[in-house]
């Protein structure tokens, strides 16, 4: 659906561009989660409200947005790989709200195109 589109190797180059906000130590807000934490729960809100306004997506097409939506946390543990269990940013926290919202649109997109 979108993980075999060009605008998720967009997103991809996306991440790449901005991975020193990963590199670099900043400053960390109070009770913050660790960078995995926030990665799983800001795309899980994410496609829950896709999920949500598109209430027409089928069975199928649903079990299809969660087996790339794995694959594409997957793809962020692996990118990642060195800060996952750190806590995160506010730097990073930003960037990472922003990332999710982005994999939303992915499907967004692609779901429109199903209609």
């Amino acid at each position: 659906m979108v993980t075999d589109q060009q605008g998720y190797d967009d997103l991809i180059m996306y991440l790449t561009q901005h991975l020193s906000i990963f590199e670099k130590p900043g400053k960390v807000a109070p009770n913050a989660p660790r960078v995995i934490t926030l990665i799983e729960d800001d795309i899980a809100e994410q496609i829950i409200a896709l999920c949500q306004q598109h209430k027409g997506l089928d069975t199928d097409q649903r079990g299809e947005i969660v087996r790339e939506v794995d694959g594409i946390v997957y793809d962020l543990q692996e990118v990642l790989s060195g800060v996952i269990h750190q806590p995160v940013t506010i730097e990073q926290h930003a960037f990472i709200d922003e990332f999710a919202g982005l994999v939303k649109n992915l499907f967004d997109s692609a779901i429109a195109t199903l209609k």
